[in-house]
């Protein structure tokens, strides 16, 4: 089998069967083949097809296409990263929390910050 390497069961079949076709509406056989040998085949479309694909005479090939690049694509392989973005988005709710109980801290005791302000004022102006 001479030229059917590389190629799948179903490429094998559609060139065959493309090829048993063309002879079948008159198309014109590539390789010679004694009359004796036609009669023994009876002429079967199917069987020259064959016999030309195994010869590696025939002008028919199959064009695979690459897929197409995807840009912007991300991919995460590991689980490390995984867990290294969990625990990024863990340290930031912490960290806004920690600034939360700040806050609240400050508007807690308003006062003392006024009043250590007033000593200072009043001690100046004295």
């Amino acid at each position: 089998m001479v030229g059917l390497e590389g190629y799948s069961k179903y490429e094998i079949t559609r060139i065959v069967g493309a090829r048993a076709l063309q002879i079948a509406m008159n198309a014109p056989l590539l390789i010679k083949i004694k009359d004796e040998d036609l009669e023994k085949i009876n002429y079967d479309a199917l069987k020259i097809a064959e016999i030309e694909l195994n010869s590696g005479i025939l002008p028919i090939s199959i064009n695979r296409p690459f897929p197409k690049k995807k840009e912007g694509f991300k991919k995460i392989r590991t689980e490390k990263k995984v867990v290294e973005q969990d625990a990024e988005k863990i340290e930031s709710k912490e960290e806004e929390e920690i600034a939360k109980e700040g806050e609240i801290m400050e508007i807690a005791n308003p006062e003392d910050e006024i009043g250590e302000e007033g000593e200072s004022e009043e001690g100046e102006a004295e």
